[in-house]
């Protein structure tokens, strides 16, 4: 074997050293990856298929330039969900980052390549920062199961909305005997029909498509009431203090730990998941004025969840209408105490999110 010169055992030492930064722009059946030194100065480029495979072949890759200190990706909520998945068990520090605005892009242009370069770079310069959720746990659990209870909710409310176009335009003896009826009755009812075997006769065609609907109805409630069923269980059972608190029922805990993730120890305090779920008031001072504004950002499903339990605490909490006094009486207005209990309502959330958490994770 022919020995190893000088130069060339410099060259490896440096390697063996050299700290790389990745980047990787995802899709649904491959990822491009791009890796830097610590300078910014891109060593290489590849593009890997979207497999566990893939995944293997990518950090290899990556681990060949040196040793590895993060890789932002993009899309690790949705086609990077696997690949970020793969690093953080490698122990690889894993950057969520967001897509490049419309401007940079108009100026550099669009590619795979550029994507992934751009992804390197915004994890190297710590432009982006944020940990991806680990989607290891229960918060991916009711992530699926929260998904398929809003398809079949969507479902049933089309299904309705069509049965009653249809009884609007069905022949008049069929309308009239079915408009006084409502509610469950009205589905009952449309599912009993007897449409005969001649489609031809518009009464037997309206029959029919009325009991298909109302069947579809049926089937769909079933499956709103069992998937609720499951939500419930399984939110008290992971989230006993957060469905404790005022207000809170299964599914606003569950919708706050799905916005968390199942680490939400990355989030690391109380303002910053206020941040998350856009309900931490926004600095909008200028010169002698000194104000905040209203924080339209963040995820809304948190922030209509938390909405939704500040009505009820409204409604129903001693305390909080003590409090709604007190501050009408200071002269602000309703809205901006809603603002103000939303984020008291936050806090309360993330300390007893994050103790839950902790506590399931001892018992696993």
């Amino acid at each position: 074997m022919a020995e190893t010169s000088m130069t060339d055992q410099h060259h490896i030492v440096d390697r063996a050293h050299q700290s790389v930064t990745g980047g990787v722009d995802t899709h649904k059946n491959t990822h491009t990856a791009a890796a830097l030194d610590g300078q910014g100065r891109v060593l290489g480029t590849r593009t890997f298929p979207a497999s566990t495979a893939g995944y293997t072949a990518l950090s290899v890759w990556l681990a060949e330039f040196g040793t590895v200190t993060a890789v932002g990706v993009e899309g690790t909520a949705s086609y990077g969900a696997g690949l970020a998945r793969h690093l953080t068990g490698q122990g690889v520090a894993v950057v969520e980052v967001n897509q490049p605005d419309r401007h940079t892009r108009r100026r550099r242009g669009k590619t795979d390549t550029q994507d992934a370069i751009n992804a390197a770079h915004a994890a190297l310069s710590g432009r982006a920062e944020a940990i991806p959720k680990a989607g290891t746990g229960p918060a991916a659990s009711l992530t699926a199961l929260r998904a398929a209870l809003g398809s079949a909710v969507k479902s049933r409310t089309a299904a309705l909305n069509q049965l009653d176009a249809l009884i609007v335009t069905a022949p008049a003896a069929l309308r009239e005997s079915l408009t006084p009826l409502s509610g469950q009755t009205l589905i009952t009812a449309c599912a009993r029909l007897r449409p005969g075997t001649d489609l031809t006769s518009p009464t037997a065609g309206a029959k029919t498509a009325l009991r298909r609907l109302a069947r579809r109805v049926q089937q769909l409630t079933t499956e709103i009431d069992e998937a609720k069923a499951d939500l419930q269980t399984l939110t008290h059972q992971i989230l006993p203090a957060t469905t404790a608190l005022a207000g809170v029922g299964p599914d606003t805990a569950a919708q706050m730990l799905i916005t968390a993730g199942d680490n939400p120890h990355r989030i690391g305090s109380d303002a910053s998941f206020a941040h998350l779920c856009g309900t931490a008031p926004i600095d909008a001072s200028s010169g002698r004025s000194d104000r905040h504004r209203l924080n339209r950002g963040g995820d809304r499903h948190a922030n209509a969840a938390i909405y939704r339990t500040v009505i009820v605490r409204m409604r129903h909490c001693p305390r909080t209408r003590a409090y709604i006094n007190r501050r009408t009486t200071e002269g602000l207005p309703k809205r901006h105490i809603i603002r103000c209990l939303k984020r008291y309502v936050t806090r309360e959330i993330y300390h007893a999110l994050t103790t839950d958490i902790a506590n399931l994770t001892t018992t696993t």
